[in-house]
């Protein structure tokens, strides 16, 4: 149980829902910082970058992690049972760098549901200078360019042992280094494993308020929904608040325009009407443009529970990439589209690898509390295409216990081609925690245990 004290405040929830970020500044003392900035010049100048083998490399980063103000944080926006993922890497920015593009990371979602996140950890004082991280608070929400541009420019900077917890796709960059001396950055990313059902951070008041300064006040209703997805409020249950249908033509017409705020706005407004615009949005969901389909996923997933059902007809569209997306939308809502359990299994066997991967994927989250798809995934786990293994892989860590039955077939994962379909199968044994799948993970421990202290000048 996380100790209370060091959970996140509602103002800090509030910040973090409408800017993508929060910082959290550990307890540890500055020596131990100065330990791993001078442990990662050692490894970058004898063996280069180590990328995933961080942890190994320099165990003792995970202190920054077993640290309590940084566990409150992760576990105030994921949930108590968050995962630190395989993928880990330490950014080094070098001197006089020119430093990066403003970018978002790859296998961006169009969800807005807080499952997954990066950390940044900084071993060394941070000025501008050093070329710290540069991130566009509010550009989350985004998928276009023009989410490199909704705010100015904020540099993470700060003493050493500054840890940024910032949403996945969040835009940023690696800004321009003017010094002499090396930068480096330790990237880890974390996904929710629990469907949240009540608030995770210290929360006193259960109604979203608006913050000063807004974010962006046109996008309060987008702020609303998010926090009340993270209170595990169950949506589906809106009302028009007096709206005429005469509005919902204009909604929909500015779910198109070339402003992907305004459109963002235009979807999130005709959530308020529920159930009387599903079928409107579900017209919208099949056009051509891009972006009135992803704003119409926008409206259909906050309206929630009314939308499955047109939604599971949507998996048997002639168009894969119908299917494909209405998978994901399933998945975005959750739980409440627990409907969909039997129909996400059955597309399980889609002739489209894209189908099936965003199948496997909403498995996870629509069916966590029970064992329904557990047979359809442990079969998926052979699929040819590492995309499909790998989101059947954190589906079967999501439904955890549920998922006993998957344990023969997970232990034939370690010798997967893919590194993360490896990774994943560890934790998902985990979070099955049967005798029988601590017995795999623990043969599987002993053979391919890592020593941080062999090396090219220390072999045995």
């Amino acid at each position: 149980m996380v100790d209370k004290t060091y959970l996140l405040t509602d103002e800090q929830m509030r910040h973090f829902i409408v800017n993508g970020y929060v910082i959290v500044n550990t307890d540890l003392p500055a020596n131990f910082h100065d330990f791993i900035y001078e442990q990662t010049e050692t490894v970058f100048e004898k063996e280069g970058n180590p990328g995933n083998n961080l942890l190994p490399r320099i165990p003792e980063v995970q202190t920054v992690f077993d640290d309590k103000w940084v566990i409150g944080g992760l576990t105030s926006i994921l949930g108590e049972d968050y995962y630190m993922q395989p993928h880990r890497h330490p950014h080094f920015n070098q001197p006089k760098s020119e430093g990066q593009r403003m970018h978002q990371d790859g296998g961006r979602r169009w969800s807005h549901h807080t499952r997954r996140l990066l950390v940044f950890y900084y071993p060394q004082d941070t000025p501008l200078a050093l070329g710290p991280t540069g991130i566009v608070p509010g550009s989350h929400y985004y998928n276009t360019p023009d989410g490199a541009t909704v705010s100015n420019e904020l540099p993470v900077c700060g003493k050493a042992g500054t840890v940024a917890v910032v949403n996945y796709d969040l835009w940023h960059r690696g800004m321009p280094n003017r010094t002499d001396k090396n930068r480096y950055m330790m990237k880890f990313l974390f996904a929710r494993m629990s469907e949240p059902q009540s608030p995770s951070w210290n929360s006193e008041k259960a109604e979203w308020e608006q913050i000063e300064p807004i974010g962006n006040g046109v996008h309060q209703k987008m702020f609303q929904h998010v926090w009340d997805w993270h209170y595990g409020k169950t949506n589906g249950d809106t009302s028009t608040n007096g709206q005429s249908m005469k509005s919902v033509s204009e909604l929909i017409k500015a779910m198109g325009d070339e402003s992907e705020s305004i459109g963002l706005s235009a979807a999130y407004a005709l959530s308020e009407f529920g159930e009387s615009v599903v079928p409107v949005l579900m017209e919208a969901f099949e056009e051509e443009s891009e972006t009135i389909r992803r704003n119409a996923y926008y409206a259909l997933s906050a309206i929630g529970v009314p939308a499955v059902d047109p939604l599971i007809n949507r998996l048997k569209h002639l168009n894969s990439q119908m299917r494909e997306t209405a998978a994901e939308a399933l998945g975005d809502i959750g739980r409440p589209a627990q409907a969909a359990v039997p129909e996400l299994v059955g597309v399980l066997e889609d002739e489209s690898e894209g189908v099936r991967s965003r199948a496997a994927e909403a498995l996870g989250t629509v069916s966590q509390h029970e064992s329904t798809a557990i047979s359809a995934l442990g079969a998926a786990l052979r699929d040819e295409d590492e995309r499909v293994r790998r989101e059947v892989i954190l589906a079967l860590a999501r439904i955890g216990p549920h998922a006993a039955d998957a344990v023969d077939v997970l232990g034939e994962l370690f010798s997967d081609e893919n590194r993360y379909v490896r990774g994943d199968a560890v934790h998902a044994l985990y979070r099955i925690g049967t005798p029988e799948a601590k017995e795999i993970l623990l043969r599987f421990l002993m053979r391919t245990r890592w020593c941080p202290l062999t090396s090219r000048e220390s072999t045995h």
